[in-house]
């Protein structure tokens, strides 16, 4: 299951993370963001242990979709190390998110 992921727990589980981080910048009101939850949610049984999945509702949580300078959502960011090296912005297939992953691991 994809963690929820909140401005306060933001650095502790996605920048201070020793494994690849896949964050999905989502609302409840956006129609592309429930077509892709499925697919985050596969992702993170697919990647469990070796990848942290987790979610940013950008309505209650806008300081770091400010600062990753999310305009657009569903966006995607993979992160490793604290920095961001993966963007996806809008519904991909599954397999866009699995390759992008798979390269860092």
């Amino acid at each position: 299951m994809a963690l929820e992921i909140t401005d306060a727990t933001f650095e502790e589980v996605v920048l201070k993370s020793d494994k690849p981080v896949v964050v999905d910048f989502w609302a409840v009101w956006c129609g592309p963001c429930k077509m892709l939850g499925p697919v985050i949610e596969e992702l993170s049984s697919d990647f469990d242990g070796k990848v942290v999945v987790g979610k940013v509702d950008v309505d209650a949580n806008q300081e770091f979709a400010a600062k990753y300078g999310v305009r657009n959502i569903p966006t995607v960011l993979i992160f490793q190390n604290g920095e961001v090296v993966g963007r996806q912005v809008g519904v991909a297939p599954k397999q866009t998110y699995t390759d992008a992953i798979n390269g860092l691991l």
